[in-house]
């Protein structure tokens, strides 16, 4: 048995509101999804990218078995090479700072920002990880 692909990622945030403006205009997710106090889905390419509310959605008695974490967390988006200029004038315009800029020696490009809830998030280029089929 094997994984062929990440179908949902999940991150945790104490302000719904906040998190689905920026996801939706920041980070320009497709809205599907929410439910007051406990969630805001979106969709992401051919995956899905959950928030949830831990103050609702931490119950382990719910059918789900409950969803709940404290902290920040971490998603990186892909972008293409071409737009990594385009990223940092987007971010700025919408008065996000960049945290950290990366070069990795595979010759990927990375971003580092916060959302409102304090993850970490992440733009970087595909050839930040070196994959299978490029490997000789």
């Amino acid at each position: 048995m094997k994984a062929t692909k990440v179908l949902e990622t999940c991150l945790y945030v104490n302000d719904l509101d906040a998190a689905e403006t920026f996801y939706r205009e920041v980070i320009g997710l497709d809205f599907y999804a929410k439910q007051e106090g406990r969630h805001v889905f979106f969709r992401c390419g051919t995956s899905m990218f959950l928030l949830f509310d831990p103050k609702g959605t931490s119950d382990p008695t719910l059918p789900f078995g409950g969803h709940g974490s404290r902290g920040a967390g971490h998603a990186a988006f892909e972008i293409e090479e071409k737009e990594i200029q385009g990223w940092r004038d987007h971010l700025a315009r919408h008065g996000v700072p960049i945290t950290s800029e990366t070069e990795w020696p595979s010759g990927g490009h990375s971003l580092y920002f916060h959302d409102p809830a304090g993850n970490v998030l992440e733009v970087a280029t595909r050839s930040t990880w070196v994959w299978p089929d490029q490997i000789v």
